[in-house]
């Protein structure tokens, strides 16, 4: 997530903090750094001008200057002003007693139908809302068909209605959903290349008919300058009442549409960090600030766990660690659960200074590799890794596509896994492998 100015803010303040004390000069200096920083990120010029007239003005002041730790106060700095540019607080979702309505907008290519199972999903769990997808984009091509094959994955319904005028398919659809006594209905409108007089006027249709009680722009977090002005266009004929960002798990400057808040006043309330349905997070202004500076996100790190971790099978994992019985199979178990959480790059960014520090990078191939390994053995392979002789690695090599080296190493490491494990069990802390490569199964 915004890599580059992550890379270069950490880069900044690491400077600062190996200075003995701080100057009107040096402070200078490093705003300079940090500007230059924001403006090649693609932040808008109009917030970073709000962010140093903010950040100067602080940083040359005495609670700098004549701090016992100034490196600290001016870390502070930086931080509390990128909060404010992002927006300050983070917003919730509205939800009303009965049917909430949720109208989501933007231009073609930005990922509203994808966002629209996601939030589905989101009601679902955190409002408690049985959601109806609503299928109202019926100019592109197969849209209602990637709406249905989406929705379907999870298990959500999808109103077509006559697939012919958007407007009467979204008054029939709420009139549905009040029949069928479903708590949400997610609207999914049609995009167009660019924002037009046609475009808007049936999107402004839609919003008289419907009341709905958000709506939400979906805008593409790689899209540059100009999903600055596409924000201001949709405000300006809807009214928006919050933004989505997509594809914040791209490697794009991202600037621009972190810009948005400041610019149009309307909170960030999700973003979308990869392609599945639940990589999806609540956008936290403050959290966010956090991970830019490689201060880490300890918080939605937790919750993660917290929703994606079976509590009483980590009991058990715990108990079986204690006993030392941890096997192949447990770690497997272990491995799904982790990838539910989400792409592992994005799990570790949330742990302060590892990412920066560690210089981790994780290929999701070659766990689905592992998987496969794994997935080859019988029951009484995993539980007994040691009895897998020779003919036995072609077999496994063989069934999931790897090869013999690759089994190998895969039962070294996790046969060094385990002593790790033990020798922690039993206090041994001294002289333990703690490189990446001994860590990692491959």
């Amino acid at each position: 997530m915004l890599d580059t100015l992550s890379g270069r803010l950490t880069e900044v303040l690491k400077k600062v903090r190996g200075w003995g004390s701080l100057t009107e000069s040096n402070i200078r200096e490093v705003l300079r750094d940090i500007k230059l920083a924001l403006l090649e990120a693609d932040v808008n010029y109009k917030v970073v001008k709000a962010f140093m007239d903010g950040a100067t003005a602080e940083a040359l002041g005495e609670k700098v200057l004549k701090s016992l730790k100034p490196a600290q106060q001016f870390s502070k700095i930086v931080h509390d002003y990128l909060v404010e540019v992002l927006g300050g607080e983070n917003r919730e979702l509205s939800t009303k007693h009965g049917l909430s309505i949720y109208m989501l907008c933007g231009l073609q290519g930005s990922g509203k139908t994808t966002t629209a199972v996601k939030l589905a999903d989101f009601v679902m769990k955190n409002k408690d809302k049985k959601p109806l997808l609503v299928a109202a984009d019926v100019y592109r091509p197969a849209a209602v068909q990637q709406l249905e094959m989406l929705a379907g994955k999870s298990g959500f319904p999808v109103f077509t209605g006559d697939g012919k005028s958007p407007v009467n398919i979204c008054m029939e659809g709420l009139k549905y959903a009040r029949s069928e006594s479903f708590g949400a209905v997610i609207i999914d409108t049609a995009g167009r290349l660019e924002i037009d007089g046609e475009m808007m006027d049936e999107l402004v249709r839609i919003r008289d008919g419907l009341r709905p009680h958000e709506i939400l722009l979906v805008a593409d977090a790689a899209t540059g300058q100009a999903a600055v002005n596409v924000a201001q266009g949709f405000d300006d004929s809807l009214g928006l009442t919050g933004i989505i960002l997509t594809r914040m798990d791209s490697d794009a400057r991202g600037g621009a549409a972190l810009s948005m808040a400041h610019i149009t006043g309307k909170h960030i309330k999700f973003i979308g960090t990869g392609e599945k349905v639940e990589d999806f997070e609540k956008f936290h202004p403050d959290r966010i600030a956090g991970r830019i500076l490689n201060m880490g996100d300890v918080v939605t790190l937790v919750e993660k766990v917290q929703a994606d971790v079976d509590l009483e099978e980590a009991k058990k994992l715990e108990k079986k660690i204690r006993k030392n019985t941890f096997d192949l199979a447990d770690f497997l178990d272990q491995l799904k659960q982790l990838r539910k959480m989400g792409p592992l790059e994005n799990i570790l960014e949330m742990v302060p200074g590892l990412p920066k520090k560690a210089g981790i990078s994780v290929d999701e191939t070659e766990l689905t590799r592992i998987e496969a390994i794994i997935n080859s053995m019988t029951k009484y392979e995993r539980a007994h890794f040691k009895v897998i002789n020779g003919s036995r690695r072609k077999r496994i090599a063989l069934g999931s596509g790897t090869s013999v080296y690759e089994v190998n190493r895969l039962l070294n490491n996790f046969q060094q896994m385990k002593k790790m494990m033990k020798k922690f069990k039993g206090g041994k802390r001294g002289g333990l492998p703690m490189s990446q490569s001994s860590l990692s199964p491959f």
